[in-house]
C-alpha cells in the first residue's frame, strides 16, 4: 500500500502534521510519494478554498473511482495541540476507525462532557466556510440559516445571535428577522487560527456539521446539529425542544470522540493510521 501526501495543498500549519503522518507511513512498513497520485491519497481538509482548492479534484477523483482518501484536519478537542484523520471526510461521514471505545483514551487527554451549565439564555447560530465540502453545495448553507431562524420562531420569541465563520462572509439580510444579532468571532491573541467561541449566556446551539457543534456539546450545552456532525448522536433532532431540549448520556459519544484526533507524536507512532486500515479500499 503506498500513500500519496498532497503536502503542496496543505495549509500553513499542515506541515508538521504531513511529515508526523509521513514517519507513521514508514513506522508500519508502508511507503508514502509527495504531491503524486497512488494508491491512498492522503490532502489536508475538506475547505475548497485558497491553498486547499486543489484538493477538490482530488476528491472527486477518488469519488468518481470509488478510492479511499484519508483527510488531515485541524481539531477541534485541543486546538493546535490535536488533529483530526479520518477517512473521507472530517465529520459523522468520515471513518475514524472503531467504535465502542473505552474511557481510556478520553481520560488520557482529560476530556470531559460537562453537566448542562445554563436553563435559560440566547440561542447562538455558528456557522461555518460555505466553500467547505461538509455542505452539499453554498446555497444549502444558507438554507439552513433561513430554515433555523424560521423554525426556532415557531416556537419562541427568544434572542438568535448569528455568528459566522470567521473567514466566510453572511451572505443573508438579517433586517427581516425580529430580535436576531450579528456577532462577529474575535481571534484569541497569538495564536494562528483560533477564534472565541464565546458560549456565555448561551441555551442552545445551532450548527450543522463543524466544530461549534462538538464543543458546545462537551461544554454541557445542548445543540441542534445536521445528520453529518460528529455531535449528531448527542444532539436534539424536533425544534419544537428548542427551549426544553433532551439531556443526552455522552458517556459513549465521548469515548468514541477521543479516537478521532492525534496529537504529533501519537501520528508519528502510525497508531492513528493503523487504526484506519480497515476502512481503506
Amino acid at each position: 500500500m503506498k500513500f500519496g501526501l498532497w503536502t503542496a495543498n496543505g495549509a500553513l500549519n499542515s506541515k508538521p502534521v504531513f511529515t508526523a503522518f509521513a514517519k507513521g507511513i514508514e513506522k508500519l512498513g508502508y511507503q508514502y510519494v509527495i504531491n503524486k497520485p497512488s494508491d491512498i491519497e492522503v490532502i489536508w481538509s475538506v475547505l475548497w478554498n485558497g491553498r486547499m482548492q486543489r484538493n477538490k479534484i482530488i476528491w472527486d477523483r477518488c469519488q468518481k473511482e470509488k478510492k479511499s482518501i484519508i483527510v488531515l484536519e485541524v481539531g477541534c478537542l485541543y486546538r493546535g495541540t490535536t488533529w483530526k484523520i479520518g477517512v473521507n471526510g472530517v465529520n459523522s461521514k468520515a471513518y475514524f476507525g472503531p467504535k465502542g471505545n473505552d474511557s481510556k483514551r478520553a481520560t488520557e487527554l482529560k476530556l470531559y462532557a460537562k453537566d448542562r451549565n445554563l436553563q435559560d439564555g440566547d440561542i447562538l447560530y455558528a456557522g461555518q466556510h460555505q466553500k467547505s465540502g461538509q455542505w452539499m453545495n453554498e446555497n444549502h448553507a444558507t438554507s439552513h440559516l433561513h430554515t433555523s431562524i424560521s423554525e426556532i420562531r415557531k416556537y419562541t420569541g427568544k434572542k438568535i445571535i448569528i455568528r459566522p465563520h470567521p473567514r466566510s462572509k453572511l451572505k443573508i439580510n438579517l433586517s427581516q428577522y425580529a430580535n436576531v444579532e450579528l456577532q462577529n468571532p474575535n481571534k484569541i491573541i497569538g495564536t494562528y487560527d483560533d477564534f472565541d467561541m464565546h458560549f456565555t449566556n448561551v441555551s442552545a446551539v445551532i450548527n450543522w456539521s463543524s466544530n461549534p457543534g462538538v464543543i458546545a456539546s462537551l461544554a454541557g450545552i445542548p445543540v441542534f446539529v445536521g445528520p453529518d456532525s460528529l455531535a449528531y448522536n448527542v444532539s436534539n433532532t424536533a425544534w419544537k425542544n428548542i427551549c426544553n431540549p433532551i439531556v443526552f448520556d455522552r458517556t459513549q459519544w465521548l469515548n468514541d470522540l477521543a479516537y478521532t484526533e492525534w496529537t504529533i507524536p501519537e501520528i508519528e507512532t502510525g497508531f492513528p493510521l493503523k487504526r484506519l486500515t480497515s476502512g481503506l479500499i
